[in-house]
Protein backbone atom coordinates (compact mmCIF):
# COMPACT_ATOMS: atom_id res chain seq x y z
CA UNK A 1 0.00 0.00 0.00
CA UNK A 2 2.61 2.22 0.93
CA UNK A 3 4.56 1.52 -2.45
CA UNK A 4 1.63 2.19 -4.21
CA UNK A 5 1.09 5.52 -2.25
CA UNK A 6 4.20 6.97 -3.16
CA UNK A 7 4.51 5.98 -6.67
CA UNK A 8 0.67 7.32 -7.28
CA UNK A 9 2.10 10.82 -6.27
CA UNK A 10 5.47 10.98 -7.42
CA UNK A 11 3.85 10.37 -11.29
CA UNK A 12 1.15 13.03 -10.11
CA UNK A 13 4.01 15.78 -9.21
CA UNK A 14 5.91 14.85 -12.35
CA UNK A 15 3.08 15.71 -14.56
CA UNK A 16 3.45 18.67 -16.50
CA UNK A 17 2.89 21.90 -15.29
CA UNK A 18 0.20 23.98 -16.59
CA UNK A 19 0.78 27.12 -18.63
CA UNK A 20 3.43 28.30 -21.01
CA UNK A 21 6.74 27.07 -20.97
CA UNK A 22 9.85 29.97 -20.73
CA UNK A 23 11.47 29.90 -24.33
CA UNK A 24 14.71 32.47 -24.65
CA UNK A 25 13.52 34.93 -27.80
CA UNK A 26 15.66 34.53 -30.52
CA UNK A 27 18.66 37.40 -30.75
CA UNK A 28 17.83 39.29 -33.80
CA UNK A 29 21.04 40.87 -34.27
CA UNK A 30 23.10 42.40 -38.04
CA UNK A 31 26.17 40.30 -38.95
CA UNK A 32 28.25 43.28 -38.48
CA UNK A 33 28.24 46.56 -37.45
CA UNK A 34 28.04 49.43 -39.65
CA UNK A 35 30.46 51.54 -37.73
CA UNK A 36 33.31 49.22 -37.23
CA UNK A 37 36.84 49.58 -37.99
CA UNK A 38 39.01 46.86 -39.11
CA UNK A 39 41.56 45.67 -36.74
CA UNK A 40 40.56 46.71 -33.87
CA UNK A 41 41.75 45.29 -30.70
CA UNK A 42 39.54 43.17 -28.14
CA UNK A 43 37.82 44.90 -25.46
CA UNK A 44 39.39 44.70 -21.56
CA UNK A 45 37.07 43.90 -18.78
CA UNK A 46 39.14 46.08 -16.62
CA UNK A 47 39.15 49.02 -19.50
CA UNK A 48 40.69 51.33 -17.21
CA UNK A 49 44.01 49.57 -16.69
CA UNK A 50 44.44 50.18 -20.37
CA UNK A 51 44.77 53.73 -19.84
CA UNK A 52 48.04 53.44 -17.91
CA UNK A 53 46.85 55.89 -15.11
CA UNK A 54 47.16 54.06 -11.40
CA UNK A 55 45.01 57.03 -9.90
CA UNK A 56 42.43 56.21 -11.97
CA UNK A 57 43.13 52.12 -10.97
CA UNK A 58 42.63 53.68 -7.76
CA UNK A 59 39.28 55.04 -7.69
CA UNK A 60 37.79 52.86 -9.48
CA UNK A 61 39.00 50.30 -6.79
CA UNK A 62 37.14 52.83 -4.30
CA UNK A 63 34.33 52.78 -6.51
CA UNK A 64 34.06 49.20 -6.53
CA UNK A 65 34.30 49.00 -3.14
CA UNK A 66 32.76 51.76 -1.54
CA UNK A 67 30.02 52.70 -3.96
CA UNK A 68 26.48 53.53 -2.56
CA UNK A 69 24.60 52.84 -5.71
CA UNK A 70 26.47 49.15 -5.62
CA UNK A 71 25.56 48.32 -1.97
CA UNK A 72 22.05 49.15 -2.89
CA UNK A 73 22.20 46.96 -6.48
CA UNK A 74 23.90 44.31 -3.98
CA UNK A 75 21.37 44.79 -1.00
CA UNK A 76 18.57 44.22 -3.88
CA UNK A 77 20.28 40.63 -5.19
CA UNK A 78 20.87 39.40 -1.57
CA UNK A 79 17.05 40.18 -1.24
CA UNK A 80 16.10 38.23 -4.72
CA UNK A 81 18.60 35.16 -3.40
CA UNK A 82 16.55 35.25 -0.12
CA UNK A 83 12.95 35.00 -1.98
CA UNK A 84 14.51 32.49 -4.27
CA UNK A 85 15.67 30.26 -0.72
CA UNK A 86 11.89 30.99 0.41
CA UNK A 87 10.25 29.91 -2.36
CA UNK A 88 12.27 26.61 -2.84
CA UNK A 89 10.52 25.61 0.65
CA UNK A 90 6.84 25.67 -0.63
CA UNK A 91 8.29 22.23 -2.64
CA UNK A 92 8.81 20.64 0.77
CA UNK A 93 6.27 19.85 3.12
CA UNK A 94 6.28 22.82 6.15
CA UNK A 95 6.33 21.02 9.73
CA UNK A 96 5.94 22.86 12.74
CA UNK A 97 5.73 22.30 16.58
CA UNK A 98 3.75 23.32 19.07
CA UNK A 99 3.57 23.19 22.91
CA UNK A 100 0.77 24.09 24.88
CA UNK A 101 0.16 24.08 28.96
CA UNK A 102 -3.25 25.41 30.50
CA UNK A 103 -4.45 25.95 34.19
CA UNK A 104 -7.81 27.35 34.15
CA UNK A 105 -10.67 27.89 36.36
CA UNK A 106 -14.37 28.38 35.03
CA UNK A 107 -17.28 30.71 37.17
CA UNK A 108 -19.12 28.94 39.61
CA UNK A 109 -22.42 30.66 38.02
CA UNK A 110 -21.72 28.72 34.63
CA UNK A 111 -25.27 26.94 34.02
CA UNK A 112 -24.77 23.23 35.23
CA UNK A 113 -21.57 23.67 37.55
CA UNK A 114 -24.35 25.10 40.32
CA UNK A 115 -26.57 21.79 40.25
CA UNK A 116 -23.36 19.39 40.92
CA UNK A 117 -21.81 20.26 44.20
CA UNK A 118 -17.82 19.36 44.75
CA UNK A 119 -16.87 19.19 40.70
CA UNK A 120 -13.63 20.88 40.45
CA UNK A 121 -14.01 24.38 39.12
CA UNK A 122 -10.52 23.89 38.23
CA UNK A 123 -8.99 21.62 34.78
CA UNK A 124 -5.24 21.38 34.05
CA UNK A 125 -4.38 20.42 30.19
CA UNK A 126 -1.18 19.39 28.99
CA UNK A 127 -0.42 18.93 24.96
CA UNK A 128 2.30 18.60 22.50
CA UNK A 129 2.14 18.09 18.62
CA UNK A 130 3.65 18.48 15.38
CA UNK A 131 1.99 19.65 12.37
CA UNK A 132 3.28 19.04 9.01
CA UNK A 133 1.41 19.95 5.84
CA UNK A 134 2.16 20.03 2.07
CA UNK A 135 1.20 21.03 -1.47
CA UNK A 136 0.84 18.61 -4.04
CA UNK A 137 2.04 20.43 -6.71
CA UNK A 138 0.03 18.16 -9.49
CA UNK A 139 -0.58 21.97 -11.61
CA UNK A 140 2.75 23.13 -11.55
CA UNK A 141 1.91 26.44 -9.28
CA UNK A 142 5.05 25.94 -6.61
CA UNK A 143 7.56 24.86 -9.89
CA UNK A 144 6.53 27.89 -11.62
CA UNK A 145 6.67 30.10 -8.63
CA UNK A 146 10.29 28.98 -7.86
CA UNK A 147 10.97 29.30 -11.37
CA UNK A 148 10.08 32.97 -11.89
CA UNK A 149 12.02 33.86 -8.50
CA UNK A 150 14.85 32.39 -9.98
CA UNK A 151 14.93 34.52 -13.50
CA UNK A 152 14.56 37.12 -10.72
CA UNK A 153 17.16 36.47 -8.49
CA UNK A 154 19.35 36.13 -12.18
CA UNK A 155 18.07 39.63 -13.29
CA UNK A 156 19.16 40.91 -10.02
CA UNK A 157 22.53 39.86 -10.74
CA UNK A 158 22.09 41.00 -14.14
CA UNK A 159 21.03 44.49 -12.62
CA UNK A 160 24.37 44.60 -10.50
CA UNK A 161 26.38 44.02 -13.45
CA UNK A 162 25.02 46.63 -14.88
CA UNK A 163 25.53 49.19 -11.91
CA UNK A 164 29.03 48.17 -12.10
CA UNK A 165 29.26 49.03 -15.91
CA UNK A 166 27.39 52.68 -15.00
CA UNK A 167 29.35 53.61 -12.15
CA UNK A 168 33.30 52.43 -13.63
CA UNK A 169 32.34 54.55 -16.57
CA UNK A 170 30.88 57.19 -14.93
CA UNK A 171 33.52 57.53 -12.67
CA UNK A 172 36.61 57.14 -15.64
CA UNK A 173 34.54 60.00 -17.85
CA UNK A 174 34.52 62.17 -14.56
CA UNK A 175 38.18 61.73 -14.19
CA UNK A 176 38.88 62.37 -17.72
CA UNK A 177 36.82 65.20 -17.51
CA UNK A 178 38.60 66.62 -14.59
CA UNK A 179 42.09 66.30 -15.76
CA UNK A 180 40.92 67.81 -19.52
CA UNK A 181 39.29 70.72 -17.63
CA UNK A 182 42.41 71.06 -15.44
CA UNK A 183 44.38 71.31 -19.25
CA UNK A 184 42.10 73.88 -20.34
CA UNK A 185 42.88 75.48 -16.69
CA UNK A 186 46.38 75.26 -17.51
CA UNK A 187 45.90 76.94 -20.97
CA UNK A 188 44.14 79.74 -19.92
CA UNK A 189 47.14 80.48 -17.47
CA UNK A 190 49.69 80.29 -19.68
CA UNK A 191 47.51 82.81 -22.81
CA UNK A 192 46.99 85.16 -19.60
CA UNK A 193 50.57 85.22 -18.86
CA UNK A 194 51.69 85.72 -22.69
CA UNK A 195 48.95 88.19 -23.22
CA UNK A 196 49.96 90.08 -19.99
CA UNK A 197 53.60 90.01 -21.47
CA UNK A 198 52.37 92.01 -25.07
CA UNK A 199 50.25 94.48 -22.94
CA UNK A 200 53.25 95.33 -20.75
CA UNK A 201 55.17 95.71 -24.26
CA UNK A 202 52.51 97.85 -25.72
CA UNK A 203 52.68 99.76 -22.59
CA UNK A 204 56.53 100.27 -22.78
CA UNK A 205 56.13 101.66 -26.20
CA UNK A 206 53.47 103.95 -25.51
CA UNK A 207 55.43 105.62 -23.17
CA UNK A 208 58.50 105.96 -24.72
CA UNK A 209 56.12 107.36 -27.90
CA UNK A 210 55.73 104.10 -29.87
CA UNK A 211 52.73 102.80 -29.50
CA UNK A 212 49.14 103.85 -29.33
CA UNK A 213 45.95 103.92 -26.44
CA UNK A 214 44.63 101.47 -28.84
CA UNK A 215 46.41 99.35 -29.14
CA UNK A 216 46.74 99.13 -25.10
CA UNK A 217 43.21 99.20 -24.64
CA UNK A 218 43.18 96.40 -27.36
CA UNK A 219 45.88 94.12 -25.57
CA UNK A 220 43.92 94.73 -21.72
CA UNK A 221 40.52 93.55 -23.45
CA UNK A 222 41.99 90.39 -24.68
CA UNK A 223 43.74 89.97 -21.14
CA UNK A 224 40.56 90.19 -19.21
CA UNK A 225 38.66 87.96 -22.03
CA UNK A 226 41.09 85.53 -21.10
CA UNK A 227 41.36 85.96 -17.74
CA UNK A 228 37.26 85.30 -17.16
CA UNK A 229 37.58 81.95 -18.42
CA UNK A 230 39.31 81.14 -15.51
CA UNK A 231 36.90 80.92 -12.76
CA UNK A 232 34.72 78.89 -14.60
CA UNK A 233 36.95 76.42 -15.80
CA UNK A 234 37.88 76.74 -12.15
CA UNK A 235 34.55 75.86 -10.54
CA UNK A 236 34.53 72.79 -13.95
CA UNK A 237 37.48 71.25 -11.86
CA UNK A 238 35.97 71.50 -8.55
CA UNK A 239 32.54 69.76 -9.27
CA UNK A 240 34.05 67.16 -11.30
CA UNK A 241 35.71 66.56 -8.24
CA UNK A 242 32.71 66.82 -6.02
CA UNK A 243 31.24 64.11 -8.38
CA UNK A 244 34.16 61.82 -7.77
CA UNK A 245 33.92 61.65 -4.19
CA UNK A 246 30.24 60.75 -4.78
CA UNK A 247 31.15 57.78 -6.81
CA UNK A 248 34.27 56.37 -4.46
CA UNK A 249 31.95 57.06 -1.22
CA UNK A 250 34.92 59.23 0.09
CA UNK A 251 35.21 62.36 1.99
CA UNK A 252 35.07 65.34 -0.29
CA UNK A 253 37.83 67.63 1.15
CA UNK A 254 40.21 63.65 0.91
CA UNK A 255 39.11 63.56 -2.88
CA UNK A 256 40.02 67.24 -3.35
CA UNK A 257 43.22 67.40 -2.09
CA UNK A 258 44.46 64.05 -4.03
CA UNK A 259 43.14 65.21 -7.56
CA UNK A 260 43.78 68.88 -7.20
CA UNK A 261 47.30 67.98 -8.50
CA UNK A 262 46.46 68.32 -12.92
CA UNK A 263 47.84 65.31 -14.92
CA UNK A 264 48.13 64.65 -18.35
CA UNK A 265 45.07 63.09 -20.27
CA UNK A 266 45.76 59.62 -20.98
CA UNK A 267 45.36 59.15 -24.81
CA UNK A 268 44.67 55.59 -26.64
CA UNK A 269 44.86 55.82 -30.26
CA UNK A 270 44.46 52.33 -31.27
CA UNK A 271 40.85 51.08 -32.29
CA UNK A 272 38.80 49.10 -30.63
CA UNK A 273 37.17 45.86 -31.95
CA UNK A 274 33.33 45.34 -31.24
CA UNK A 275 32.97 42.52 -32.54
CA UNK A 276 30.12 40.79 -33.91
CA UNK A 277 26.90 41.84 -32.53
CA UNK A 278 25.50 38.54 -31.25
CA UNK A 279 28.18 38.44 -29.02
CA UNK A 280 28.23 41.73 -27.76
CA UNK A 281 24.40 40.90 -27.05
CA UNK A 282 25.01 37.89 -25.04
CA UNK A 283 27.63 40.13 -23.37
CA UNK A 284 25.66 42.59 -22.46
CA UNK A 285 23.88 42.34 -18.38
CA UNK A 286 20.90 44.67 -19.17
CA UNK A 287 20.00 42.63 -21.88
CA UNK A 288 20.68 39.52 -19.78
CA UNK A 289 18.26 41.10 -17.28
CA UNK A 290 15.72 42.01 -19.77
CA UNK A 291 15.49 38.33 -20.99
CA UNK A 292 15.18 36.70 -17.59
CA UNK A 293 12.62 39.10 -16.33
CA UNK A 294 10.58 38.07 -19.13
CA UNK A 295 11.72 34.42 -18.29
CA UNK A 296 10.19 35.33 -14.46
CA UNK A 297 6.38 36.97 -16.57
CA UNK A 298 5.91 33.67 -18.33
CA UNK A 299 5.82 31.46 -15.19
CA UNK A 300 3.83 33.96 -13.41
CA UNK A 301 1.27 33.05 -16.06
CA UNK A 302 1.77 29.34 -15.17
CA UNK A 303 1.10 30.36 -10.84
CA UNK A 304 -2.14 32.25 -12.50
CA UNK A 305 -3.27 29.18 -15.04
CA UNK A 306 -2.61 26.83 -12.05
CA UNK A 307 -5.39 28.66 -9.67
CA UNK A 308 -8.65 27.04 -12.54
CA UNK A 309 -7.29 23.42 -11.24
CA UNK A 310 -8.13 22.33 -7.64
CA UNK A 311 -5.27 22.61 -5.41
CA UNK A 312 -4.41 19.29 -3.32
CA UNK A 313 -2.93 19.39 0.01
CA UNK A 314 -1.51 16.72 2.55
CA UNK A 315 -1.76 17.45 6.36
CA UNK A 316 -1.34 15.54 9.21
CA UNK A 317 0.01 16.04 13.06
CA UNK A 318 1.00 13.37 15.78
CA UNK A 319 1.26 14.22 19.90
CA UNK A 320 -0.06 13.68 22.68
CA UNK A 321 -2.71 15.66 24.95
CA UNK A 322 -3.02 14.62 28.82
CA UNK A 323 -4.98 16.40 31.98
CA UNK A 324 -1.38 15.45 34.07
CA UNK A 325 2.06 16.10 32.76
CA UNK A 326 2.45 12.52 33.75
CA UNK A 327 0.49 11.18 31.54
CA UNK A 328 1.48 13.30 28.88
CA UNK A 329 3.35 10.18 26.71
CA UNK A 330 1.12 7.45 27.67
CA UNK A 331 -0.30 5.55 24.95
CA UNK A 332 -3.58 6.47 25.86
CA UNK A 333 -2.84 10.43 25.31
CA UNK A 334 -1.78 10.28 21.88
CA UNK A 335 -2.79 12.41 18.88
CA UNK A 336 -2.42 11.67 15.39
CA UNK A 337 -4.17 12.72 12.30
CA UNK A 338 -4.02 12.48 8.26
CA UNK A 339 -6.12 14.59 6.12
CA UNK A 340 -6.13 15.31 2.21
CA UNK A 341 -7.79 18.89 1.67
CA UNK A 342 -8.52 19.96 -1.81
CA UNK A 343 -9.11 24.09 -2.81
CA UNK A 344 -10.64 25.00 -5.91
CA UNK A 345 -11.93 28.34 -6.80
CA UNK A 346 -13.74 27.11 -10.16
CA UNK A 347 -16.70 29.07 -8.46
CA UNK A 348 -14.06 32.07 -8.80
CA UNK A 349 -13.26 31.42 -12.06
CA UNK A 350 -13.55 35.25 -13.54
CA UNK A 351 -11.13 36.75 -11.30
CA UNK A 352 -8.73 33.80 -11.86
CA UNK A 353 -8.77 34.46 -15.73
CA UNK A 354 -8.73 38.18 -15.15
CA UNK A 355 -5.35 37.43 -12.95
CA UNK A 356 -3.75 35.28 -16.18
CA UNK A 357 -4.88 38.17 -18.36
CA UNK A 358 -3.16 40.26 -16.41
CA UNK A 359 -0.01 38.45 -16.34
CA UNK A 360 -0.61 37.54 -19.87
CA UNK A 361 -0.05 41.20 -20.66
CA UNK A 362 3.21 41.76 -18.01
CA UNK A 363 4.84 39.10 -20.41
CA UNK A 364 3.83 41.20 -23.63
CA UNK A 365 5.15 44.22 -21.58
CA UNK A 366 8.14 42.65 -20.60
CA UNK A 367 8.89 40.69 -24.54
CA UNK A 368 8.42 44.23 -25.86
CA UNK A 369 11.28 45.23 -22.84
CA UNK A 370 13.28 42.69 -24.09
CA UNK A 371 13.42 44.03 -27.66
CA UNK A 372 13.61 47.39 -27.02
CA UNK A 373 16.74 46.38 -25.09
CA UNK A 374 18.67 45.01 -27.62
CA UNK A 375 17.92 47.41 -30.39
CA UNK A 376 19.48 50.22 -27.88
CA UNK A 377 22.45 47.67 -27.37
CA UNK A 378 23.27 47.85 -30.49
CA UNK A 379 22.31 51.86 -31.41
CA UNK A 380 24.21 52.92 -28.07
CA UNK A 381 27.71 50.83 -29.69
CA UNK A 382 27.01 52.01 -32.98
CA UNK A 383 27.08 55.23 -31.99
CA UNK A 384 29.98 54.73 -29.52
CA UNK A 385 31.69 53.55 -31.99
CA UNK A 386 31.57 56.56 -34.67
CA UNK A 387 32.06 59.00 -31.96
CA UNK A 388 34.98 57.60 -30.90
CA UNK A 389 36.92 57.24 -34.88
CA UNK A 390 35.53 60.67 -35.67
CA UNK A 391 36.94 62.22 -32.24
CA UNK A 392 39.97 60.86 -32.72
CA UNK A 393 40.20 62.41 -36.42
CA UNK A 394 39.08 65.53 -34.43
CA UNK A 395 42.00 65.12 -32.08
CA UNK A 396 44.47 64.98 -34.74
CA UNK A 397 43.45 67.81 -37.07
CA UNK A 398 43.27 70.14 -33.37
CA UNK A 399 46.91 69.01 -32.77
CA UNK A 400 47.87 70.33 -35.96
CA UNK A 401 45.66 73.44 -35.73
CA UNK A 402 47.14 74.11 -32.18
CA UNK A 403 50.47 73.91 -33.38
CA UNK A 404 50.43 75.72 -35.48
CA UNK A 405 48.51 78.34 -33.81
CA UNK A 406 51.41 78.89 -31.33
CA UNK A 407 54.10 79.32 -34.66
CA UNK A 408 51.71 82.11 -35.76
CA UNK A 409 51.49 83.54 -32.62
CA UNK A 410 55.25 83.58 -31.76
CA UNK A 411 55.59 85.19 -35.49
CA UNK A 412 53.44 87.83 -35.40
CA UNK A 413 55.01 88.83 -32.19
CA UNK A 414 58.42 88.94 -33.65
CA UNK A 415 57.36 90.75 -36.98
CA UNK A 416 55.48 93.74 -34.40
CA UNK A 417 58.67 93.83 -32.70
CA UNK A 418 60.69 94.13 -36.25
CA UNK A 419 58.26 97.05 -36.88
CA UNK A 420 56.77 94.86 -40.10
CA UNK A 421 53.05 94.26 -38.77
CA UNK A 422 51.16 96.64 -36.35
CA UNK A 423 49.68 94.56 -32.57
CA UNK A 424 46.45 93.96 -34.10
CA UNK A 425 47.74 91.16 -36.22
CA UNK A 426 49.89 90.03 -32.52
CA UNK A 427 46.26 90.14 -30.86
CA UNK A 428 44.35 88.20 -33.43
CA UNK A 429 47.74 85.64 -33.30
CA UNK A 430 47.18 85.04 -29.74
CA UNK A 431 43.55 85.06 -30.07
CA UNK A 432 43.63 82.32 -32.54
CA UNK A 433 46.16 80.32 -29.99
CA UNK A 434 44.31 80.13 -26.94
CA UNK A 435 41.19 78.99 -29.22
CA UNK A 436 42.83 76.02 -30.63
CA UNK A 437 44.48 75.22 -27.77
CA UNK A 438 41.22 75.02 -25.81
CA UNK A 439 39.59 73.49 -28.65
CA UNK A 440 42.38 70.62 -28.59
CA UNK A 441 41.92 70.09 -24.85
CA UNK A 442 38.31 69.89 -25.06
CA UNK A 443 39.12 67.16 -28.10
CA UNK A 444 41.47 65.05 -25.91
CA UNK A 445 38.82 64.95 -23.31
CA UNK A 446 35.73 64.20 -25.64
CA UNK A 447 38.20 61.40 -27.32
CA UNK A 448 38.75 59.83 -23.88
CA UNK A 449 35.00 59.90 -22.98
CA UNK A 450 34.12 58.34 -26.50
CA UNK A 451 36.12 55.88 -25.61
CA UNK A 452 35.11 54.99 -21.96
CA UNK A 453 31.39 55.33 -23.64
CA UNK A 454 32.23 52.67 -26.17
CA UNK A 455 33.67 50.16 -23.36
CA UNK A 456 30.71 50.92 -21.17
CA UNK A 457 28.31 49.93 -24.85
CA UNK A 458 30.65 46.51 -25.34
CA UNK A 459 30.06 45.76 -21.44
CA UNK A 460 33.43 46.77 -20.34
CA UNK A 461 33.71 47.34 -16.76
CA UNK A 462 31.96 44.08 -15.40
CA UNK A 463 34.66 42.34 -12.99
CA UNK A 464 33.54 39.94 -11.16
CA UNK A 465 33.43 41.83 -7.95
CA UNK A 466 30.92 43.03 -5.44
CA UNK A 467 30.91 45.74 -2.95
CA UNK A 468 32.74 44.71 0.19
CA UNK A 469 34.58 41.87 -1.00
CA UNK A 470 30.88 39.68 -1.14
Amino acid sequence: MHRRLTLTLALALSACAVGPDPVAPELEAPGEFVQQEAGGAEPEAEFWRRFGDTQLSRLVDQALEANHDLRIALARYDRARALLRQSRFDQVPTITARGEAVDGRVSGQQRGLAEFPGVSRDAESYEARIDASWELDFFGRVRRSVAAERAEAEASAADLAVAQVTVVSELAATYFELRGAQERLRVARANAENQRDSLELVRVRLEHGRGTEFDTARARAQLESTLARIPALEAETAVAMHRIAVLTGRDTAAVVAELSQPQELPTVTQPISAGAPGDLLRRRPDVAAAERRLTAATARIGVATADLFPRFTLGGLIGTQAVDTADLFEGSSEQRLVMLGIDWSFLDVGRVRARIAAADADASADLARYEQTVLRAIEETENALVRYARSRAERNHRAEAAQAGAQAAGLARRRFEGGIVDFLEVLDAERSQLEAEDELAQSRTRSATSLVALYRSLAGGWPDRTPGGA
